[in-house]
């Protein structure tokens, strides 16, 4: 069976999950539509999305429509889980990005369309609540299009919009959803002339084309993700959803199984009820088996979403996985192991301790297994007790604390949020410490190590690799690593080579843990001596302001440290430090009479200002040896 994967993606409160439940009640894959009110939907399963209303994880479900499968991934659409977005997003064929009729286009809805349009997914838009009060018809193409999207009305008329009785009226060829097909309004062809030179020469010579020649046009263009097509509808009345069901079925791509050397990746982990862990794997090519070997465990058992299949998976599909005890999420799986991929790391740090000490170490095993599910918000151990969490969002913050208090019964505190720096290395560092056999010194381990500018980060080596075990030079690698997780002044360091050059033991009384204990003093001796820069994540904003206000506005952004790129009566966009995003917004509706319509996104960093900001250590500060020894001794 053809199988295709999509994902519901959408501003908060625009009806995602709700559009989830309606598209699984229609096509006969559950008998009783659940509500996001009363707390009973199928893919919102933990008690705080419940509460909420919001989806929180990544959940996958399962329908079909005639003889297609469609595995439907609803997705967080909060701000604060754009993480968990981002990782979804890459195991997808397809998309729907819901839209509120009544709200119409929000921030977030022009960030999730332009990371659809970054990534080329295929993208059906669906307008909902055209039956509330308020809804708005003509004014979200209008301003789909001004966001440079190329929307196609999929829908041939619309009525009673704002009212119960609102309905959309899709063309169908009969009321069987499998033979449902789409066929767009002639006025649209225009659109899809632009990049159908058939259909412009139809055009320029007067010729209507055929409902099956715009067909033909619109499924195509959709797959090259040329335009969108547009679909109006209530999720929780009904209307409109089968003619979606047909775009789904007629205009997204489904994807040829591949065969070849084994490529999947993992875009979420949960626990059974036996507390197992188990990880969900979309395969793209290549073939996993009950027992076969990965790069982060052994399957020990499997069962495919949609066919219940539990002895292969195939490619194409996704897979719930028993046995991967070392998987984390955005995993790259394959025989030889593992990597992680790059997200928007979080900009907000935040110190969270048990309000009772006796929970401490179950507060930091609860901090460890949420870390598992979500890698990026990182666990750090604080002097003086407590863990440092990161994060994107106060609401992300409220949400780990009832996750702790709910499924871990711990109740915790978190400190105010702060900001998150990074550093740089400016120049060339280099330091060694060699042991003598005859002289004091604290390590049996000779280590030699230079540092300097590089893009990300690469660990080199200059001495032979066979001069030191396995074990020694893993230790050296790994605490390059831990060690510029605190650069001079405590941030993370980033963009630098690290090269290992000089290297020494003393058999039989060398341990890896001379050379671990060693690596961090010597380090960031090198760092030192090169120095580094202290950089600030910053948000690519667009500023939408009606006529009359662009010099409050830039006089105000200006003041907040943004940089100004293009500018114009009615647009401003530019960079502007991660801190001073919210006070940007708030001081938007007062310079633009409420008018105004902010978007931003994490994007870069630059230099911080003034005298570099610092970070408590964790580390024992390899810098000072006495106060680096002492902490060697009191671990």
């Amino acid at each position: 069976m053809p199988t295709v994967n999509i994902g519901v993606l959408a501003h908060v409160d625009a009806g995602k999950t709700s559009l989830t439940e309606r598209l699984l009640f229609d096509s006969g894959a559950i008998g009783r539509l659940g509500s996001v009110d009363a707390g009973d939907t199928q893919t919102d399963t933990g008690g705080i999305e419940r509460r909420r209303g919001i989806t929180i994880r990544s959940a996958v479900a399962s329908f079909g429509i005639g003889d297609l499968q469609v595995n439907l991934i609803d997705t967080p659409g909060h701000a604060d889980f754009v993480a968990e977005v981002e990782r979804a997003l890459g195991v997808l064929d397809g998309a729907i990005l819901v839209i509120s009729a009544v709200e119409g286009i929000q921030a977030q809805t022009r960030i999730l369309l332009k990371a659809l349009r970054k990534m080329r997914l295929p993208t059906l838009l669906f307008v909902n609540k055209i039956d509330r009060m308020g809804a708005l018809q003509r004014d979200i193409l209008a301003g789909l299009r001004v966001v440079a999207v190329n929307a196609v009305a999929a829908d041939t008329s619309t009525a009673d919009i704002s009212t119960a009785n609102a309905g959309a009226v899709n063309a169908c060829a009969s009321g069987a959803v499998r033979q449902v097909r789409v066929v767009p309004v002639p006025l649209d062809a225009e659109v899809l002339a632009e990049h159908d030179d058939a259909l412009l020469e139809c055009l320029v010579e007067g010729r209507a084309p055929g409902p099956d020649e715009l067909r033909a046009a619109l499924a195509a263009q959709t797959a090259a993700c040329l335009v969108h097509p547009v679909f109006h509808g209530s999720a929780i009345g009904g209307q409109g959803v089968a003619g979606l069901m047909g775009g789904i079925r007629d205009l997204l791509p489904v994807p040829v199984p591949r065969d070849g050397s084994l490529r999947g990746t993992i875009f979420a982990i949960e626990r059974d009820r036996d507390g197992r862990k188990v990880s969900y794997l979309r395969l793209f090519s290549g073939e996993v088996h009950r027992r076969q070997r990965l790069g982060s465990g052994r399957v020990t058992g499997l069962q495919v979403v949609g066919s219940g299949a539990d002895d292969r998976l195939a490619a194409g599909d996704i897979a719930r996985i028993w046995g991967l005890s070392r998987a984390r999420v955005g995993d790259h799986l394959s025989p030889g192991g593992s990597r992680t991929p790059a997200f928007v790391p979080p900009s907000l740090e935040t110190v969270v301790r048990a309000s009772h000490p006796g929970d401490a170490s179950r507060l930091h095993a609860a901090l460890l297994w949420l870390a598992e599910q979500d890698p990026l918000i990182g666990t750090r151990a604080r002097p003086g007790g407590g863990t440092s969490v990161l994060l994107y969002g106060e609401v992300q913050k409220e949400v780990l604390a009832e996750r702790l208090r709910e499924e871990f019964g711990v109740e915790a505190v978190f400190a105010d949020s702060t900001q998150i720096y990074l550093e740089r290395p400016v120049g060339v560092g280099e330091d060694h410490t060699e042991f003598d056999r005859h002289g004091d010194h604290d390590f049996w381990a000779t280590v030699g190590l230079r540092v300097e500018p590089g893009t990300g980060f690469t660990f080199r080596r200059e001495v032979e690799l066979g001069s030191l075990s396995h074990a020694f030079n893993q230790a050296i690698e790994d605490a390059v690593h831990a060690t510029l997780r605190e650069g001079l002044y405590g941030w993370p360091v980033t963009d630098c080579t690290v090269t290992l050059t000089r290297s020494g033991f003393q058999p039989p009384v060398s341990t890896a843990a001379d050379f671990r204990n060693l690596t961090p003093m010597v380090l960031m001796s090198a760092l030192s001596r090169a120095g580094t820069q202290v950089y600030e994540p910053c948000h690519a904003f667009e500023v939408e302001i009606p006529p009359g206000v662009f010099g409050p506005v830039a006089a105000r952004l200006s003041a907040l440290e943004a940089e100004l790129a293009d500018v114009s009566p009615s647009l401003v966009t530019g960079s502007i430090p991660a801190r001073l995003v919210n006070e940007a917004r708030r001081h938007l509706p007062g310079l633009t009479r409420g008018e105004g319509v902010w978007w931003s996104r994490p994007s870069g960093d630059r230099r911080a200002r003034g005298w570099p900001p610092t970070r408590p250590r964790t580390d024992g500060n390899p810098l000072d040896r006495t106060e680096y020894l002492r902490y060697l001794a009191m671990s």
